[in-house]
């Protein structure tokens, strides 16, 4: 698919290696839009498609000004439960969006819009997780079909300022005990170390072992433990340590690794994206937690990143902390000829959605009638 829009080209890319060489002008790209994420790198989507993608189903929209690429949209062509695109990266990715260069964002999102729109035929565009402010919300404006917009996951946030600062954020009760809590983690004398790009693969391995040993037996995320993930864990990673877009932090002790983390970096953005941390660590009482954001925050402000972000989830020790709570978006679009599918899917997803809700307003009351039921069977 080729059509113009003035010095703009707009194509389709279904050939996984040409998805492949696009790395240096995607990574320009990349750092030339201020709202990418992490998760919009080269690295992350191509190493997930490696790892996740199906033969025939790529479809990259991109933009061109001349040989400039300067607008993208990774997509992935499924058919279950209905014909979608949806966005490359998949449950395993925090945030979602597509890539415009911010110098030509008035020309580009309306070519990127259309070619979206061409590309989708007869399948409904399931753009998920998109951040507020991200560019896709500019192309959800400009798409000449119908639409619809959904919640999506909650995320919590912090900006980038000086550790004390982010305590002091804190009720008085609560920071004094992050206080004495990081008095005895420093006291246990943790060391810090980023690993090399060559170090890579053996530090994830260990950061896995560790992950799976932190959550044993307390509902560990399957995906985690599954080979595909650790081999593109491994090479996003590795990748992501050579760019700048990512760092892997080990903590050591009397030198052995007992925690590990990997951030996912962006311009104005710093991402936890999974850690592990060895569960003797809470009998020597370090708090693995605390000691994880001092370090992101400091390094985040160090590096004039804006935003420390925990990501996914709205867990308890997050709020701690008094993040910012910012949820996702998820953005349907389809052919006008395509309403009926769209609303199908729409009916379905938010059915889901009402689905869960009952399930976990059900689940305390399950619980309690459990217990009763307990108490009768002891009587």
């Amino acid at each position: 698919m080729t059509t113009g829009s003035g010095a703009l080209s707009v194509t389709l890319c279904r050939d996984p290696r040409q998805f492949a060489a696009l790395e240096e002008p995607w990574n320009a790209l990349f750092r030339s839009c201020r709202t990418a994420t992490p998760f919009q790198s080269h690295a992350w989507l191509h190493s997930w498609w490696l790892s996740y993608g199906r033969d025939g189903r790529l479809r990259v929209v991109l933009v061109r000004r001349g040989g400039e690429l300067v607008g993208a949209a990774a997509l992935m062509l499924v058919h279950r439960p209905l014909p979608l695109l949806v966005p490359l990266g998949g449950g395993i990715t925090d945030h979602s969006d597509v890539l415009v260069a911010d110098e030509h964002a008035d020309r580009v999102i309306p070519a990127l819009a259309r070619g979206l729109h061409q590309a989708a035929r007869g399948a409904v565009v399931d753009l998920r997780e998109v951040r507020p402010g991200a560019a896709a919300e500019a192309v959800f404006a400009h798409w000449p079909g119908v639409r619809s917009r959904l919640a999506d996951s909650t995320c919590m946030e912090l900006p980038a300022l000086p550790f004390d600062e982010l305590v002091k954020r804190m009720p008085a009760s609560g920071g004094q005990r992050v206080r004495a809590k990081l008095r005895k983690t420093d006291a246990a004398g943790i060391e810090e170390r980023e690993v090399t790009e060559y170090e890579v693969p053996r530090a994830v391995r260990t950061l896995l072992r560790l992950h799976e040993k932190q959550w044993r037996g307390r509902g560990v995320t399957p995906e985690h433990l599954r080979p595909r993930f650790a081999e593109h864990l491994t090479r996003a990673t590795r990748r992501m340590v050579r760019t700048g877009e990512g760092r892997l932090t080990e903590f050591r002790l009397e030198g052995r690794v007992v925690a590990a983390n990997v951030t996912l970096l962006s311009r104005s953005f710093s991402g936890g994206y999974l850690y592990g941390a060895d569960p003797d660590l809470r009998a020597r009482k370090v708090d693995v937690a605390t000691l994880l954001l001092r370090h992101e925050t400091g390094r985040a402000l160090a590096e004039g990143r804006q935003v420390v972000s925990f990501l996914r989830g709205s867990e308890p020790y997050k709020n701690h902390w008094r993040p910012e709570t910012v949820v996702n978006q998820r953005f349907l679009m389809a052919r006008t000829a395509l309403a009926p599918l769209l609303r199908l899917h729409e009916s379905q997803v938010t059915g889901r959605e009402r689905a869960v809700d009952a399930l976990r307003e059900a689940l305390p009351a399950a619980r309690d009638w459990r217990a009763r039921l307990g108490e009768l069977r002891v009587r």
